[in-house]
């Protein structure tokens, strides 16, 4: 009996381990595999940003222009500093469970991860107002057209739980990470086959802007825009 219980752990953990290289590999080749590499030859005179912290990625956009003010949407009242001094907002979409329980990464809860990778969980929008941006390893510029943007719009606005009142959805909390950002209640389920990183790339990937064929880590899309 417990040679069989050896037997059954034992290729259960190799399992485990077989099914984790198989998504890592695909997820490294899918990640350098590029879409959308032969550009419009529309004029691109519209400049956003793919911004990492090492693990996340958000979309940096001009807070406002002749296509859509932002703050019409994503109210500077919403955030704890209450300014509306800024040029550009970045928006980030995730697993809720995430964004407002797990501030760092020591704060982890088993339950939090296993809610976020099989996808059982809400999701949030996280906007953050920002006067500057700093081009590094960890964020690209990027020119695109007047309809790449517009599409973009569509994509976020698609991602965004309006309520009753056709507003995004606040999300009341003490989790901001700042004094110029705040939470939203978003569409779509969480899960280690669309995560964060895969919504951002699907952004760029659905407004054809140059992305990755499929990613679920921050690397293959600040790879696409070295």
């Amino acid at each position: 009996m417990l040679k069989k219980i050896f037997k059954y752990v034992f290729f259960t953990i190799i399992t485990f381990i077989v099914l984790v290289g198989i998504y890592m590999l695909s997820e490294r080749i899918l990640s350098r595999i590029s879409v959308n590499e032969n550009q419009t030859s529309e004029t691109k005179n519209i400049t956003i940003y793919v911004m990492s912290n090492g693990v996340h990625t958000d979309l940096v956009l001009p807070i406002k222009n002749e296509y859509l003010d932002w703050s019409t949407l994503f109210s500077f009242e919403n955030t704890l500093g209450k300014s509306s001094r800024f040029k550009f907002i970045a928006i980030g979409w995730g697993d809720k469970g995430f964004y407002l329980n797990t501030p760092e990464w020591k704060d982890l809860k088993v339950s939090t991860a296993l809610v976020a990778a099989i996808g059982i969980g809400e999701t949030a929008l996280h906007v953050t107002y920002y006067n500057n941006i700093q081009i590094d390893d960890l964020t690209k510029k990027i020119e695109i057209s007047e309809n790449q943007y517009l599409s973009l719009i569509k994509y976020i606005e698609n991602s965004i739980s309006f309520g009753s009142n056709h507003k995004p959805q606040l999300i009341e909390t003490t989790a901001q990470y700042g004094q110029n950002d705040a939470f939203y209640e978003a569409n779509r389920s969480y899960s280690i086959f669309f995560t964060c990183n895969t919504w951002a790339n699907d952004a760029l990937k659905t407004s054809g802007i140059k992305a990755s064929k499929w990613v679920a880590f921050d690397k293959g899309i600040l790879f696409q825009h070295q």
